[in-house]
């Protein structure tokens, strides 16, 4: 099927063409005509799968025909898209600009961390279509700068990050102010059951697009697991750097400080790097983002914050560093590569606090991680070690046992136990 296969508007289509957009994705092909019918819809579908044109390309088209924004009248907010972070915020502000770039519609990106006035005097001009993070839409609602009155069409977008970043609540709250009869879609990689609540409350007789089983990784996506020492996993990291096919790599932790210390190991070492999380300021960040799209910098080192908010075209490798402790968030981070049917490779490192990590992930994705063994810096203890029987020794009868004294017990060592 192509994008001209399907009931799209000439402004729309021309602006696919000029991106260079010609074949939809699967939950493109199945979500563009439902919205198009105007009917609401619970999307399940991983990252990378193309949903941000998926109901971005349909809302802009339904928004034209409405003629929602006419000659000489002020613009009204008609659409409302809710994300978790900036840097989604960002990329879905960057694609209505793309396909909407034919069409008369205004639109507002909204997120906390700068200067709320440039974006109070954009909403004082007249937006029609807003796109927010929850904290900086309460804010500006509470000011009086915003009304979601004459909402038509609500996205919840990445609805089980909202629930990791703990913004349900504050989801709740713009929900409130939103009117009974409106356009819902809704979009999430995963359905816990809060979100399927959430799902169940917001949405009317859906039609569900399920592209993907929720949480797998793409088969494209080539991964690979090292077993390494916590005290060894940079030198690994420089291991692999020499490889020149490495031009550019995304690396995960845990932490924010150990995100910028990693990156000021790299940088001393010669290798161009920048960090990015929640404490650097937005400008920060996106001159980071943007240096690592240009290829200014070689190794970008993020928290889970940017998990599924970078969105950057032939991004070919993606580095655990740190696994991290919620399984769905590994499906996320290594869904930066093998995007829109790229090939890419995702590697993980693993010391031994990290197995039950491991073995969480793996039954999520529902197979195991290819391990490389033989390298360098393979100095892990086995997972399972094996247990050699030892022979017991008669034991005394009832009467003749000594007791034993609280201190002379051997003190449990979780260390040893973990073992």
């Amino acid at each position: 099927m192509l994008f001209r296969d399907m009931p799209l508007i000439e402004p729309v289509l021309q602006a696919l063409g000029e991106e260079g957009y010609t074949n939809p994705t699967p939950i493109q092909q199945q979500a563009i005509p439902a919205i198009l019918q105007r009917k609401d819809l619970l999307g399940v579908a991983q990252t990378g799968t193309g949903k941000t044109a998926a109901f971005t390309i349909p809302v802009l088209q339904l928004m034209q025909e409405d003629a929602l924004k006419e000659a000489g009248k002020h613009a009204q907010i008609h659409t409302l898209i809710l994300t978790p972070t900036r840097e989604l915020a960002i990329q879905i502000g960057e694609s209505i600009a793309a396909y909407g770039r034919h069409l008369r519609l205004r639109h507002l990106v909204v997120f906390g961390g700068v200067s709320q006035h440039p974006q109070t005097e954009a909403l004082r001009r007249g937006v029609d279509i807003l796109v927010a993070t929850p904290g900086r839409l309460l804010d500006l609602i509470q000011q009086g700068y915003i009304t979601l009155r004459h909402i038509r069409f609500f996205i919840l977008d990445e609805a089980d990050r909202m629930l990791d970043m703990g913004f349900v609540h504050d989801v709740r709250r713009v929900i409130s102010h939103l009117p009974a009869k409106r356009q819902t879609l809704f979009f999430s990689a995963t359905m816990p059951k809060e979100i399927q609540d959430l799902a169940n409350v917001l949405l009317t007789n859906p039609v569900k697009v399920e592209v993907t089983p929720a949480s797998s990784t793409a088969d494209i996506i080539n991964q690979s697991l090292y077993h390494v020492d916590k005290a060894s996993k940079f030198r690994l990291l420089q291991h692999l750097l020499e490889n020149p096919a490495i031009q550019s790599l995304l690396v995960f932790t845990q932490m924010k400080h150990a995100a910028d210390k990693l990156a000021k190991q790299l940088v001393k070492c010669g290798i161009q790097a920048d960090a990015i999380h929640g404490n650097k300021s937005q400008n920060a960040r996106q001159r980071a983002l943007e240096n690592f799209k240009n290829r200014n910098i070689r190794v970008l080192v993020a928290t889970d914050i940017a998990a599924r908010g970078i969105d950057i075209d032939d991004l070919a490798h993606v580095l655990n560093f740190d696994l991290p402790n919620v399984p769905e968030t590994y499906v996320h981070r290594i869904g930066r590569t093998g995007r829109a049917g790229a090939s890419g490779t995702a590697i993980s490192f693993c010391d031994h606090s990290e197995m039950d990590f491991l073995k969480d992930i793996q039954k999520l994705i529902r197979k195991s991680i290819p391990l490389v063994s033989g390298h360098p810096f393979e100095g892990m203890a086995p997972a399972i070690p094996s247990v050699q029987a030892q022979p017991q020794r008669p034991r005394p009868a009832a009467g003749n046992r000594k007791p034993v004294h609280r201190s002379h017990r051997p003190k449990f060592n979780r260390r040893m136990a973990d073992q």
